[in-house]
């Protein structure tokens, strides 16, 4: 089975856009928010249909992890009551995306993490998604300020009231922000991959996983840049007056954040003279000074359609190796799959 874990519903109907764009000039203008607009079941499928659906036939995926469209969530914009709104739409909508394809979608939560509010208002939307709608996980936003980064480190004590929920709900977070505020930052193009190495650093250089052994978190984009380099063997990059060196608490963050270290990597991917868990192609930038002995960096080869190389894991066995690493990411998700298997 291919499990797509990071898709955003980034189809949704156009009058649910419509109806965002009204709640931020009313709170703009200090005015109330229109009534939030009835959408049929055959626009929702028109939507999925005609984009998700129809791509994830054309890739062989079988199931997808749905959150609402993450640039979209724009916690910076309006207060917190405005994000809360928000937020309960999007995870409303995508409810029903999962209620219409229950074979294909299951609901990850959008959460309302308006710049400075309690983050209580987080768990208890993150608790209404679990425990009512049957989501699996949450995309947590690092930075609500939109490239300002006002909040705390995700090491901070003020974050662990949420994560004390997730381990005890049992689901993940996906580090994952939204829309730059900033002009300094391209949203996509650097404001993504700069707060998911932001977020690396962080958990590297604090002790959240000795705290909290069971949380689990999610890094996409450019997790693949995370300075991890040395992992194996110890040799982490020197962080003041915190306890982020060393092999045992290497280990420790690959394992929660779920990337894994390079003695479990084929020998055909590890560097010639030393281990390093993560590759990243470097598009050519700089091969020409690349010494003789160091092999060039790729990424993990597409999953299908593509050909095998040399040392690496056939197509099945690598899938049946994603499948794993997202079942035990995601347990609720692995208890639907496997009751909807019975």
């Amino acid at each position: 089975m291919i499990i797509d874990c990071h898709g955003h519903y980034t189809t949704a109907p156009a009058a649910h856009t419509a109806w965002r764009e009204q709640q931020i000039a009313a709170w703009q203008a200090g005015t109330t928010p229109p009534a939030y607009p009835s959408i049929s079941d055959d626009e929702i499928r028109e939507t999925i249909e005609t984009s998700q659906l129809r791509l994830m036939d054309e890739r062989g995926i079988d199931v997808t992890l749905f959150s609402p469209r993450a640039s979209a969530m724009a916690h910076h914009v309006g207060d917190a009551a405005v994000s809360l709104e928000w937020s309960r739409r999007c995870n409303d909508l995508v409810h029903r995306v999962t209620t219409l394809f229950p074979d294909r979608f299951v609901g990850v939560s959008q959460l309302p993490q308006s710049p400075g509010a309690d983050i209580r208002g987080s768990v208890d939307e993150l608790r209404r998604c679990v425990e009512e709608l049957g989501f699996v996980g949450c995309n947590l936003n690092p930075d609500p300020s939109g490239g300002h980064w006002t909040s705390p480190a995700l090491t901070d004590r003020s974050w662990y009231p949420f994560y004390e929920a997730m381990v005890e709900l049992d689901v993940p977070a996906m580090v994952h922000v939204s829309a730059s505020a900033t002009p300094v930052f391209h949203a996509t193009g650097a404001y993504y991959i700069n707060a998911d190495t932001t977020a690396f650093m962080q958990l590297l250089q604090g002790t959240l996983f000795a705290d909290l052994p069971e949380l689990r978190l999610v890094i996409p984009h450019g997790g693949e840049r995370c300075p991890t380099t040395g992992a194996g063997t110890g040799d982490w990059p020197t962080c003041s007056g915190s306890p982020c060196r060393g092999h045992r608490h290497g280990q420790r963050l690959l394992r929660h954040l779920r990337l894994p270290p390079a003695g479990h990597r084929p020998a055909a991917r590890r560097h010639r003279h030393r281990e390093r868990p993560l590759r990243l192609r470097d598009g050519g930038c700089g091969a020409r000074h690349r010494p003789a002995h160091r092999s060039p960096l790729r990424r993990h080869p597409p999953l299908r359609g593509s050909r095998v190389r040399e040392g690496a894991l056939d197509e099945e066995r690598r899938a049946a190796v994603f499948e794993g690493n997202v079942r035990r990411v995601y347990p609720r998700l692995d208890a639907l799959l496997t009751a909807g298997a019975r």
